[in-house]
């Protein structure tokens, strides 16, 4: 993302969510924040002036007062600067190290300053990843260089600004995935991420390395300075995108509190908010898949997820997520129609023609610098033809993949021939032991003589 362009969303991100300039403008209580300072102080130690801005992320006039009152209060004191450095040192008092534990046994967070609930909605609302339009100029800039066939992507279009799920489905290995994730290229904007939320008095860990992703290039020069920037308990990021599984469980779905330490964490659909969430392997996972669609409804419904912290205290939070379900399974053997009918789009995955084939076999030769050879190509769709199986488009790069370690492995030069496009088909492939070994073009096949020709059926599958 270039430099101007940075610039203008962080003036448009400042408006949404200002720097902070006194207490009352965090939305947070003083005792909150006088417990988060001891906690700081108590691990950090003896901290200046500009650690616990940074440790913090808040503008020194609101650590000024919050310091002050905890000076009064007998809680820290104030050590001279030392010789590296001309600013004010703090330190716990004995009463403070007290304050500091007492602080410690309801939430073990030590980290910035958190984001009360109020301000994240608002954000969320005003960073909507619904507020997009999408257009097909737009789909077809991000899947230029991707084979997918038009009746696809004009499915896909409406339905990433619609707010509705995309339901996906369709044998393995059609692209279902690869192209629910690059749906996120639509969007090339940044949006804000809070460190972490405060829900009453309970501090909930939302930034998540994994799935939060910092612009590079952004200028963090003013991230502490009082006049400039948006609030720094907020990171800038690209829209995030998560992807779960076979492993995805109804907990994963809840907040997890970790009772050794005493901290909470968002649950994957609340790290995903703005962006894109997608169920992979629907139907595969350790739950009744029933059990986790109807987890959506009411998050569909009313655009809010219910979340549990404490005691049982539940809070509603926004749920801007575009949702993805993707299957390899029969829809209806996963819900009735009456369900399926409440899930918006659905969007069916097609194996390839030998045309859309082709076209990706080309596009993998040309990125590897392997040279495009019509005769090799043929036998490649020998091959299919042999075994009956129908073409997908990851394999391309995987059989291509597979030639060139041979060719690494052999100290040559990337080149596809005939014999190691037979050796990488039998190590890509699982066939019943009885089965012949595919063999190199021009030698005898008495099942498939290599005069018969390619025949392309009327759904475009190879016969």
């Amino acid at each position: 993302m270039r430099n101007d362009t940075l610039a203008f969303e962080e003036e448009a991100i400042r408006q949404i969510a200002p720097r902070p300039r006194n207490l009352a403008e965090t939305g947070l209580a003083q005792d909150f924040l006088c417990d988060l300072l001891a906690k700081h102080c108590y691990w950090g130690g003896i901290l200046n002036q500009q650690q616990l801005v940074e440790r913090t992320a808040l503008a020194w006039p609101v650590l000024e007062s919050l310091l002050n009152f905890m000076r009064t209060s007998g809680y820290i004191e104030v050590h001279s600067p030392n010789e590296n450095s001309m600013l004010l040192r703090y330190a716990l008092t004995e009463r403070g190290r007290n304050l500091a534990l007492d602080a410690q046994l309801k939430s073990g967070y030590a980290g910035y300053a958190p984001v009360p609930l109020a301000l994240y909605e608002r954000v969320v609302q005003a960073q909507s990843i619904h507020n997009n339009l999408v257009t097909r100029e737009d789909m077809t800039r991000v899947f230029k260089d991707i084979v997918i066939r038009e009746s696809v992507l004009d499915q896909l279009g409406p339905a990433m600004h619609s707010g509705r799920p995309i339901f996906v489905y369709g044998p393995p290995g059609t692209g279902k995935t690869y192209t629910g994730m690059q749906l996120l290229g639509l969007l090339d904007d940044s949006i804000l991420i809070p460190y972490a939320l405060a829900v009453g008095d309970y501090v909930v860990q939302f930034f998540d390395p994994s799935v939060h992703h910092p612009l590079v290039g952004a200028d963090k020069s003013a991230q502490f300075m009082l006049d400039e920037g948006h609030d720094p308990r907020f990171v800038r990021c690209r829209r995030p995108s998560v992807i779960t599984g076979g492993e995805l469980t109804l907990e994963m779905l809840e907040l997890a509190h970790d009772a050794a330490t005493k901290q909470y964490f968002a649950p994957l659909q609340l790290k995903a908010n703005n962006g894109i969430y997608m169920i992979d392997d629907l139907g595969r996972q350790r739950v009744e898949c029933t059990d986790l669609l109807n987890r959506w409804i009411v998050p569909l419904e009313q655009k809010q997820d219910y979340l549990t912290v404490g005691c049982g205290t539940r809070f509603p939070v926004s749920f801007d997520v575009v949702l993805i379900f993707s299957t390899n399974l029969n829809p209806l053997a996963l819900a009735d129609e009456a369900f399926l009918r409440r899930l918006g789009y659905k969007v069916r995955f097609e194996v390839l023609t030998a045309e859309e084939y082709e076209s990706i076999w080309r596009q993998v030769c040309k990125k590897h610098a392997i040279a495009f050879d019509a005769t090799v190509f043929r036998y490649v769709l020998k091959l299919y033809r042999r075994e009956d199986r129908p073409l997908l488009p990851c394999q391309p790069r995987d059989l291509l993949g597979l030639v060139m370690d041979q060719c690494r492995y052999q100290g040559l030069a990337n080149q596809v021939t005939d014999e190691r496009l037979a050796c990488a088909w039998n190590s890509y492939f699982v066939r019943p032991v009885s089965d012949p070994e595919p063999l190199a073009h021009g030698k005898p096949d008495a099942l498939h003589p290599a005069s018969n020709p390619l025949v392309i059926d009327k759904e475009n599958r190879i016969c």
